[in-house]
């Protein structure tokens, strides 16, 4: 198929799908896909030891700081039913060479399962119940560790203990409700580092570290109602104030599936703000295999009864070996071409933005057959890197007919077998629509193959551990200080006129115990400290450099500073930068740096006259409103901090308009 060919086929398939971009999409394509989703959010705990051993939690090393390193290998076992998880079978194919580098600060023989594991961590469980209350679960009676089978390789013992506290809760959204399934809590995995070819290194510092889960029913019936949903935990999680914060301590696994699909898990997304487009492009993926497996159906192809076909390039072949392929033959890979019977114009069916269906293959390729990309081309590339001629050479030479399809792959002579057994594995799924599997998120909305998706059957009891009971008395005690709900919190911003802009932005830092605070000591206005922080200091937060030392008591200080200096708490706004970026600096100094002095009312205003004498002079024609601006300009410096400026405006106009009365 020529270039334009290709292009023209993935236009006509992305209409023929109904695929709507994000943007202009509406609540009925939603429906008219079936669009469905839920919602698996991880969220790092604050607390100062790990879950199960009693390293220390929250500390990071550099990727070359390490005093060991511990090299595994994947082997699959039979199960208790004489059965293999298929993720272990993947992983066995990919011939992983899986490198734990650890440091003595923040990882002992526990994580190598060479020691059996301490008690919970107490106040790791106590901050996990607390927000089990929040969430409205129902606390189980007794905590029950078990182990669940983590096969990619980021856990060194092939599984992770997690324990289910909470199940059965709500969260009430703006037009709906969202049922939770449960919360668990959990150990966290190791910070992958590298992934190329059969090399895998993690680091294990994060590994151990207490986590809670909260799952959703897949309730959200729109990409909005989903971000919506995941901001509302995010926010439940932060107004506890004993979470941690900052990249990687929260991330979301998205489930997403359309009608007569299947359900996918996008992994690991770690800002909110790539939620709608993920699950929106996933969706419709779905949405275009499904609609090729009708395309097969419609071409009378059965899987019983069809297979591929291929042949490899070698040296003794010139006339088809264009320089690109020859390049690869230097290197010293081998090159396979692969036909592809009645596929004619599949391989460029739309995907996903930029994605055709020969992704599906090239991506599946580098994780399983672990072949780094670009490691194939195919006859409907859209950037081919074939010439149509030398393509047309190669499809002669296979005896292809004109409703096939066909494939070059190269790649190291071992990688071979696995990359023709992937590829055939993977368009035979074709034939049955949307696999179950976990893909890769990225900042445009677009996934890729990470995984197949883990069976359910994968969690067993925990020998090592026993039960823990949880008393009435326990919980109840738990219960006693926890923060308002979410939901009212949005009616009490309302209430208190802080604007709608910056809620999200309180929220996320959870500025509102600070708004509280301020308030409640000092007597400002909720609208005014909520506008401060959700506006001013949010902007001098996203320009300046924020100094190690600087804290959100830093603002309560100011604050009270400025109550106790009588001064007008606009000045804020021009203290709080030099602040951010000085935290150590007297209030004083900060003042003097920004060139304040007390000033009375009586000397603010004392020069007006003299000055508006000086506008009259240089005006032609002089008018109020000018004047009053003017004026206005020419004191404001010296106001701040000492008259509210709207105040000062209204004693401006008063004394402009004695003054024209007096020229009169």
């Amino acid at each position: 198929m020529k270039q334009t060919e290709a292009v023209k086929n993935y236009e006509a398939t992305k209409k023929a799908i109904g695929y709507v971009p994000r943007q202009k999409a509406k609540a009925r394509d939603y429906k008219r896909i079936g669009f469905k989703s839920g919602l698996e959010v991880h969220q790092q705990l604050k607390t100062k030891s790990k879950l199960f051993c009693r390293c220390p939690a929250g500390i990071y090393h550099a990727d070359d700081e390490f005093d060991a390193e511990v090299i595994r290998h994947m082997r699959p076992t039979l199960s208790e039913l004489g059965e293999y998880d298929g993720t272990a079978l993947m992983e066995f194919k990919t011939r992983k060479n899986i490198t734990y580098r650890l440091n003595n600060h923040s990882a002992c023989t526990y994580e190598v399962d060479d020691t059996p594991p301490f008690h919970i961590d107490e106040e790791a469980l106590k901050i996990a119940i607390e927000i089990s209350l929040l969430s409205k679960l129902n606390i189980v009676g007794e905590v029950h560790i078990t182990r669940k089978q983590y096969l990619d390789g980021s856990i060194p013992t092939g599984f992770q203990r997690t324990a289910i506290l909470g199940v059965e809760g709500e969260l009430q959204l703006k037009k709906k409700k969202v049922r939770l399934i449960q919360l668990s809590i959990e150990e966290d995995s190791c910070r992958e580092i590298s992934d190329i070819g059969h090399e895998r290194i993690y680091k294990t510092d994060r590994l151990g570290m207490p986590l809670i889960e909260t799952v959703t029913h897949p309730d959200m019936e729109t990409p909005d109602e989903l971000a919506e949903a995941a901001e509302y935990i995010r926010f439940l999680n932060r107004s506890t104030g004993k979470v941690r914060t900052g990249m990687g301590a929260g991330r979301e696994d998205v489930n997403v599936s359309c009608a007569r699909g299947s359900r996918v898990e996008i992994k690991g997304v770690a800002h909110n703000k790539w939620i709608p487009e993920l699950s929106h492009n996933e969706a419709f993926r779905q949405w275009a295999l499904l609609n090729i497996r009708k395309l097969i159906k419609d071409r009378g192809l059965q899987a019983n009864n069809w297979k591929i076909s291929h042949r490899e390039i070698d040296f003794s072949m010139p006339e088809l070996l264009a320089p690109q392929l020859r390049e690869k033959l230097d290197q010293g890979l081998k090159i396979v071409a692969i036909n592809i019977p009645k596929f004619n114009g599949l391989m460029s069916h739309f995907m996903q933005p930029g994605h055709t269906f020969a992704h599906e293959l090239i991506h599946r390729l580098k994780v399983i057959a672990c072949i780094e990309r670009p490691n194939m081309t195919h006859s409907e590339d859209l950037n081919p890197l074939l010439s149509e001629d030398d393509f047309t050479r190669i499809t002669k030479w296979l005896k292809a007919g004109k409703k096939d399809a066909q494939i070059i792959l190269w790649g190291p002579e071992n990688d071979i077998p696995t990359a023709l057994e992937t590829i055939e594995e993977r368009l035979l799924m074709a034939f049955i629509g949307v696999p179950e599997e976990t893909r890769k998120s990225f900042a445009d909305g677009t996934t890729i193959f990470e995984r197949v998706l883990p069976g359910s059957d994968r969690m067993y009891p925990d020998t090592d551990s026993a039960p823990i009971p949880l008393s009435v008395e326990f919980i109840d005690s738990l219960g006693k200080n926890l923060p308002m709900d979410i939901a009212e919190r949005f009616k009490q911003m309302k209430g208190w006129g802080i604007p709608e802009d910056t809620w999200k932005y309180l929220l996320s830092k959870n500025m509102i115990p600070l708004i509280e605070s301020i308030c409640d000591d000092f007597g400002y206005t909720h609208k005014f400290i909520g506008s401060f922080l959700g506006h001013t200091f949010k902007n001098i937060e996203g320009k300046r450099e924020r100094h190690k030392n600087f804290s959100l008591t830093k603002i309560y200080r100011l604050f009270r500073y400025i109550k106790e200096r009588e001064l007008v708490p606009g000045i804020a706004k021009f203290m709080m930068p030099v602040i951010y970026e000085f935290p150590d600096m007297q209030f004083s100094s900060v003042l003097t740096s920004i060139h304040f002095r007390k000033r009375s009312k009586a000397e603010i205003m004392a020069p007006v006259e003299f000055l508006y004498e000086k506008f009259r002079e240089h005006t032609s024609e002089p008018d109020d409103i000018s004047a009053i601006n003017w004026l206005m300009g020419q004191i404001h410096s010296q106001a701040l901090g000492n008259v509210k400026l709207a105040e000062l405006s209204t004693d401006i106009q008063r004394k402009v308009k004695q003054e024209n009365q007096s020229h009169e």
